[in-house]
């Protein structure tokens, strides 16, 4: 770590003692999040999404595949991430990252366990089904890609159109259906700096931090959970964050499904 990145960590650990972000925001308050939905035109869907300073571009794309050998009747679905040189200075070319291979297991694990995409609905013929490939794209960092790119995925399958599949060809150019989405994820981040848990944390809040945990919920159930870092919570704090993030998914899902309009 650098001299200039310890002295911001040691300053957000004492203003987090005094009760204070470095944003003004509260312990349990997500920074503003903006959705704009059908940017990329040659995709089948698509979604830009900021979550404060933090930028996240989702593309989706669906292509005919040979179904899974246990799954002949349904579609399937792909995630996959990449954090691009221009969204940080930490951020490098060349192959998948630890962090981007995170950030897509994670997002992809949270729409995967709470059904969201109707894979049946993806079975086209005998040997053939689509595959939903979801491809997150990190345009600028200032902390919790998991949410924002699961707020980015979630969007972009809202927004993604079944190309026309007519005499064995795929055309593109016309749109037969919505996607089928039968459930809508949405994720908490929370890091713990000086013995304090705090919603959606910045980049410095996350470098300060000791511990992580993203919980990711639909109106009912805990769909998954992502816990990071050396650091623990106690089954109480836990209980609380749980607690939380079922509050912050009704406003998230809200705004989500705004941007479809």
């Amino acid at each position: 770590m650098e001299a200039i990145d310890i002295v911001k960590t040691s300053y957000i650990k004492e203003l987090i003692a005094k009760g204070i972000r470095e944003d003004g925001r509260k312990a349990n308050e997500f920074r503003k999040i903006e959705i704009v939905s059908g940017l990329i035109k040659n995709a089948e869907g698509s979604a830009q999404v900021d979550l404060g300073a933090t930028r996240v571009l989702a593309g989706v794309k669906l292509n005919l595949d040979e179904p899974m050998e246990d799954t002949p009747n349904q579609g399937n679905l792909v995630v996959s991430a990449e954090l691009l040189p221009l969204a940080s200075a930490s951020y490098e070319t060349g192959p998948p990252s630890p962090d981007s291979i995170e950030l897509a297991r994670v997002v992809d694990r949270g729409i995967r366990h709470a059904k969201c995409v109707n894979l049946e609905s993806l079975f086209v013929e005998e040997a053939k089904a689509w595959t939903v490939y979801v491809d997150l794209y990190v345009l600028n960092y200032n902390g919790n890609l998991f949410d924002a790119g699961s707020i980015a995925a979630m969007s972009a399958l809202l927004s993604t159109e079944v190309p026309k599949y007519e005499d064995g060809k795929v055309v593109r150019e016309e749109r037969v259906s919505k996607l089928k989405i039968d459930n809508i994820i949405t994720s908490s981040t929370f890091a713990k700096v000086g013995g304090k848990s705090l919603l959606d944390p910045t980049a410095n809040e996350t470098n300060a931090a000791y511990s992580r945990v993203t919980i990711a919920t639909d109106e009912k159930y805990v769909r998954a959970m992502q816990k990071g870092m050396s650091g623990g919570f106690s089954a109480k704090e836990i209980e609380e964050l749980i607690e939380v993030a079922f509050n912050n998914h009704k406003e998230q899902k809200d705004i989500i499904k705004k941007s479809q309009k």
